[in-house]
């Protein structure tokens, strides 16, 4: 049986960038050059890419100059989020990811997963 490479086309660089963003990517790096026991070179690398509601969320640093004051970033930080497909803005991401969009009836993948859970009554 012959083995063939095949180009996964699903993965696009906007995909991984998106989740590099997303989830965020650290690099730490310790470099010594020595000779005969006698350090020549240390080199240390501390990097992290991520977007900065990411950041935020991991309590990262942000630029001197970072304008934390407009409005884009004032929603960020208390996690509002828009409809996709309508633009509507929502108090919380919770709200539309759970329950979806009222102004044009858009729903997440999790909002259709909840509708389509059987009901469970609880217990009394």
């Amino acid at each position: 049986m012959e083995m063939r490479p095949v180009n996964d086309t699903a993965g696009s660089l906007s995909d991984v960038v998106d989740s590099i963003l997303d989830k965020g990517l650290v690099i730490n790096a310790d470099i010594l050059i020595s000779l005969a026991g006698v350090e020549l070179l240390g080199i240390k690398i501390r990097a992290a890419l991520a977007s900065f509601e990411t950041a935020a969320r991991y309590g990262l640093e942000f630029p001197a100059g970072t304008d934390l004051t407009v409005p884009a970033w004032k929603e960020a930080a208390i996690m509002k989020m828009a409809c996709p497909a309508c633009d509507e803005r929502f108090a919380t991401r919770v709200e539309l990811l759970e329950e979806g969009c009222p102004a044009c009836g858009w729903q997440s993948a999790k909002a259709r997963a909840l509708a389509a859970e059987p009901y469970a009554p609880s217990a009394v």
